[in-house]
């Protein structure tokens, strides 16, 4: 807590009159605005290589710091109301939801134990991955990376070559496996709140994503039986003792995550008229009562829970308490970089907006595939997708019908495209920090990204040529 402090102290500093700030005109600003953001993006892929002591002991005091060198000088330049407003709005309708959830699905698939010594071959592995791909899409991408990382690591953990298994999980199961409906990733179940149909995306993005998941579940089968097939691969002793069948405990917790879809569901289909105002934000009911039943699920969860599960899973909050500082920081620092995307074609950032359409004014769908997915790699893909959602028209009856192919490219690209950094989509860095956890050597923030540039673009490339030229 000590490293959010300065942070607290300093939204303290702004609460006087929070509500009656007004809007700015992003049109206006510099695009040096965006220097805190990309200087929190450079320090989580450049201070773990450089100063690693440092980085574990500090990153949230580093967040909060670059979180700060945007705060103050935006209260200077626009006045301490406008800049706690962003803050609040940033915290209420954004930052809180997304942390409640994803505790919630942490906790819940931190307290499912797959009992038995599962023995990592790549056609175990390449099933495990197709597994998680076909629940991403139900369970979300969180709650199915958090169920199957730790068995998949376990599974091969007698083995010298792991750090491809986890690259090619988070390719599959954090980002392209949640593709097909509004669960899987918070872009499309953005999309369900503005109007799109629930099937709307398993019916135009499924040749896609089963060409995504398939090629990769096939460089994947390929590169683990070369390295399965090394002489030196398997070590002589295998960490995990064999046992005579594989199984559930804590299985209560499957209960406990139909409540968890059943609560997001509530907040998307159920229209109510009561609204909260909260310094200038509005705060829906479906949505409050969502946040709230997740928080009495994740506390339900840990009490249900036997002590002998969360062991055997070695559960730990780390990896939850890395994203939440991060993320935190993130979210603080993209508000004028998402603010300079929404002020559209007159702002800071309108070449990337006038790049989506074609010189006949109609849109292109293979930019706005590109153009979403390349900013989702580093942006939080949510509003990245409402931002391209709104320049395409906004109108999702348009959208579902005439312009079908623009909505399927923003679609696919905010989602698949989260796969191509660490910060791309939060289970990225969840998978990663439980990976490191248990040993396995990850590649850095820029390694990981030659893996992504090397395998997805290609892949990417090919797509835009079959369905969105």
């Amino acid at each position: 807590m000590k490293s959010v402090r300065p942070l607290l102290l300093a939204c303290a500093l702004l609460w006087p009159h929070w509500a009656a700030a007004a809007e700015i005109d992003a049109s206006r600003f510099s695009p040096l605005w965006g220097v805190p953001f990309a200087g929190i993006l450079l320090s989580i892929a450049l201070m773990p290589l450089l100063t690693p002591f440092f980085w574990h002991r500090h990153f949230g005091k580093v967040a909060a710091a670059w979180s700060l060198a945007f705060l103050v000088p935006f209260a200077l330049a626009f006045g301490a109301p406008a800049a706690g407003a962003a803050v609040v709005h940033a915290a209420v309708a954004e930052y809180l939801p997304f942390v409640i959830l994803l505790t919630a699905l942490f906790t819940v698939a931190g307290g499912i134990f797959i009992r038995g010594n599962l023995h990592g071959s790549p056609g175990l592995n390449t099933a495990i991955l197709a597994i998680g791909a076909v629940l991403a899409s139900f369970m979300g991408t969180t709650g199915a990376s958090m169920l199957l990382i730790r068995p998949l690591i376990r599974a091969n953990d007698n083995r010298r070559h792991t750090a491809h298994t986890v690259i090619f999980f988070i390719f599959i199961v954090s980002n392209a496996g949640g593709s097909l409906t509004p669960l899987g990733d918070p872009p499309l179940f953005l999309g369900f709140l503005k109007g799109v149909d629930f099937f709307w995306t398993v019916k135009h993005i499924f040749p896609e994503t089963l060409f995504l998941v398939g090629s990769l579940l096939l460089v994947f089968y390929a590169l683990d039986w070369f390295f399965y097939h090394r002489r030196e691969e398997i070590q002589p002793a295998d960490p995990t003792p064999d046992t005579r069948s594989v199984g559930f405990d804590g299985a209560r917790n499957f209960w406990l995550l139909g409540v968890v879809i059943a609560l997001v569901l509530m907040s998307g289909m159920w229209k109510s008229p009561v609204v909260f105002h909260v310094f200038g934000t509005d705060v829906g009911l479906p949505g409050l009562l969502r946040d709230i039943g997740l928080i009495v699920v994740t506390i339900v969860s840990l009490r249900i829970t036997p002590s002998q599960v969360h062991e055997d899973n070695q559960f730990s909050w780390g990896p939850m308490q890395e994203v939440a500082k991060l993320f935190a920081g993130i979210f603080i620092t993209i508000i004028p970089v998402i603010a300079m995307l929404r002020a559209g074609i007159d702002g800071p950032f309108g070449g990337v907006i006038a790049a989506v359409t074609r010189p006949d004014g109609t849109p292109d769908p293979a930019m706005y595939f590109w153009a979403s997915g390349v900013l989702s790699s580093f942006l939080d893909n949510a509003p990245t997708y409402l931002v391209f959602f709104n320049t395409a028209g906004g109108d999702p009856k348009v959208l579902m019908t005439q312009l079908a192919p623009v909505l399927a490219a923003i679609s696919a690209g905010s989602v698949f495209m989260g796969a191509n950094s660490y910060i791309g989509n939060a289970p990225n860095l969840m998978v990663k920090a439980i990976a490191e956890e248990r040993g396995v050597k990850m590649p850095s923030f820029f390694g990981y990204m030659l893996w992504s540039t090397g395998i997805l673009v290609p892949l990417f490339v090919v797509m835009t040529f079959i369905w969105f030229l």
